[in-house]
């Protein structure tokens, strides 16, 4: 029990740490400030390399030998009927979700040491990616909806402050304010939906919610005038919250735009950890959303569209880290539709193989950029393969488990994912099925793009820039081949007990899936060709990439012309941002500049403060001009005041 603790305030310490050694005042001198510089690396990858390891030892009690527990830390709020406590609950979905946390962050943690050595900043970026960390471990190991929240906003707090490290950068300073904004719209449904559960269980501690939940399939709840299905509007305002975290279309536009924080930052928040909060959310509220047909239906539309969206955008970008962040926000769409149809199970077991691959790519596009010094646009690269090798192999290992091309870990874990969608039998998991095809084909050819455009052909990096092309140091490429080996062994490792015969002694009572649902089951029963498909059309793909832009480079910029409305439509991501910016923003902005102008300066500034203090000045200035110096003024204002006060007696008197 002790060894939770250490799991979750280890990074909280190291971050606390960090952060008093950023408030030291170095001046001029470069030593101290070096030295300060690598207690900050060393306090706080050491913290999270302990924590990863026991992270590991948790995972195997629990996975493994099923040993679930909770740890009370202390008793927290007490008011009316609302009671709960501040308590770690460790079941096997803890278990997995403190491997993928601890083991993706402490691989950044020393990635970091290398990747941003020559930052002025260091102490304060090291104190943030711990921060981060807690935050997300409180939020995995919530034993109720209140912490779940803390946890929420924490890591939200935490990718405000690590995407906009580089607050010089207005475009950084821009995107840290976009993803917090978005998040709240997110943040504001689960907000509701803890209102509504709290109004329906009376409770938030989830044991509690969880056993309650089959006696209140019928109950309704009333809202804005209305009456709904409790379950049903419970889930969707759940889901709300996390389409937000989880960059689900609609709520999806900060999450591209993140990537103006450093690369440690994008592959710790935007590719392993933090994105993926709402997919555990979800998960974890598994014995709600399956009595809610309806809430199921949504997430699993809301994913499978979000899959292919993602992917068609990712086939037109040329920033690396843009690609990789669209393929992001793609694969979070098959977990979604995954989780729609009941595959809990497949779901996380996706997100723990896509931790370690795109993890990989996106350390592995950060080594690339260090070694273009800082370059980010593919279109100004090639030819570097040979120069940096490692990195080159291991993109190649990130990219063919994205592809899903066996024996590497996305293999097994987006096959059953589309397996458990055609196994739904319905019209949802239908829809999800081909669209996830869809996306695996796009998600091919978008790989191997960016790895022929990224190190084949003829370079087009200008003469300096790859003069000084060179492999990254040992304390970046050694947590790259961790993660390699993640996304090399990941899957053929864990699907007996993610999705296969183990699962069900694996999973305990984490995850509840009703006798009426069951896709997953019937995945090991699909035909064939349900199988092989998304081999096919992976390896398709490939294959067209290759012809696109390695034998026949002048393809792509006549397929562009060729069908310019559809590409000038995708390469502007849909004109989301433009559709918001326009319904959104730009009302907002006259609206505020309104109130400002009119409510605040015009009405209660002119009539109120200002207004008075105008008054008094003019008064004062009138009263002013009276003393004009001349003594016969002064000796007539006498007489008429001696006049007006003998009138005023003679009056009274009178």
């Amino acid at each position: 029990m002790s060894m939770i603790k250490a799991i979750v305030f280890l990074p909280l310490l190291a971050s606390m740490l960090a952060g008093i050694l950023a408030f030291v005042d170095c001046g001029e001198d470069k030593h101290k400030k070096h030295k300060m510089d690598l207690y900050a690396q060393w306090i706080t990858s050491g913290a999270l390399l302990v924590a990863m390891v026991l992270s590991w030892m948790t995972f195997y009690q629990v996975g493994l030998q099923g040993d679930a527990y909770t740890v009370t830390v202390l008793h927290w709020i007490q008011s009316g009927d609302l009671s709960f406590n501040w308590a770690l609950k460790v079941d096997t979905l803890t278990a997995v979700m403190l491997v993928v946390v601890c083991t993706v962050s402490a691989m950044v943690h020393v990635y970091s040491i290398g990747y941003m050595h020559h930052d002025p900043d260091v102490p304060r970026f090291m104190s943030y990616l711990s921060l981060f960390t807690f935050c997300m471990l409180m939020l995995v190991t919530a034993d109720n909806l209140i912490q779940m929240f803390f946890g929420w906003e924490g890591v939200g707090l935490a990718s405000y402050l690590l995407i906009g490290f580089w607050y010089n950068k207005p475009s950084a300073n821009a995107a840290a304010i976009k993803a917090f904004v978005v998040n709240r719209v997110g943040d504001f449904g689960f907000a509701l939906g803890i209102f509504a559960v709290f109004v329906m269980f009376g409770t938030v501690n989830l044991d509690e919610i969880f056993a309650q939940a089959g006696s209140m399939t019928d109950a309704t709840i009333s809202m804005f005038g209305y009456e709904f299905h409790a379950i049903t509007a419970m889930c969707l305002l759940l889901f709300v919250g996390a389409m937000g975290k989880s960059a689900q279309l609609g709520l999806h536009t900060w999450l591209p735009d993140a990537m103006e924080g450093p690369t440690p930052v994008s592959a710790l928040i935007h590719a392993a950890t933090m994105v993926t909060a709402g997919v555990f959310m979800v998960s974890r509220m598994s014995p709600l959303f399956e009595y809610s047909d309806l809430a199921l239906q949504v997430v699993t539309i809301v994913g499978a569209s979000t899959a292919i969206f993602a992917a068609t955008i990712g086939c037109t970008q040329f920033d690396i880290k843009r690609v990789i962040a669209y393929s992001t926000c793609s694969q979070l769409g098959y977990m979604f539709f995954a989780i729609g149809v009941s595959a809990y199970q497949a779901a996380i077991f996706h997100l723990l193989t896509h931790a370690f691959f795109k993890a990989l790519l996106f350390l592995g596009a950060g080594s690339v950029i260090h070694a273009m010094s800082d370059e980010q646009d593919m279109r100004k690269m090639g030819g570097i393969w040979k120069m940096i090798p490692v990195t080159y192999g291991l993109m190649w290992i990130g990219s063919l488990a994205l592809a899903g091309i066996p024996p590497f870990a996305g293999f097994y874990s987006k096959d059953i994912v589309l397996e458990a969608a055609w196994a739904a039998h319905s019209g949802a998991g239908g829809y999800a099925f081909w669209m996830g095809i869809a996306a695996a084909f796009l998600t091919a050819f978008y790989s191997w793009r960016l790895i022929i455009m990224t190190f084949h052909g003829k370079s087009r990096a200008d003469e300096t820039v790859l003069a000084h092309v060179h492999e990254s140091p040992k304390i970046m490429i050694i947590p790259l081949l961790v993660l390699g080996a993640g996304a090399i062994v990941a899957g053929k490792v864990g699907y007996e007990w993610f999705v296969g015969h183990d699962a069900a002694a694996f999973w305990g009572n984490a995850i509840l899936v009703l006798d009426s649902h069951p896709a997953l089951e019937n995945a090991h029963h699909v035909p064939m060709w349900v199988k092989y498909l998304p081999l096919v059309v992976g390896v398709a793909g490939i294959a067209l990439a290759y012809v696109m832009y390695m034998f026949a480079p002048s393809l792509p910029g006549a397929v562009a012309r060729a069908i310019k409305p559809i590409h000038t439509f995708v390469f502007n991501k849909w004109y989301f941002d433009e559709l918001y910016d326009a319904v959104f923003v730009k009302p907002a902005f006259r609206i505020g500049k309104g109130l400002w102008k009119v409510g605040d300066e015009a009405i209660i500034d002119g009539l109120g403060p200002n207004g008075v203090a105008h008054q008094t000045q003019e008064t004062a200035e009138k009263a002013s001009s009276l003393q004009s110096g001349y003594l016969y003024h002064y000796a007539f204002a006498m007489l008429i005041g001696l006049v007006l006060m003998v009138a005023w007696y003679l009056y009274i008197v009178g």
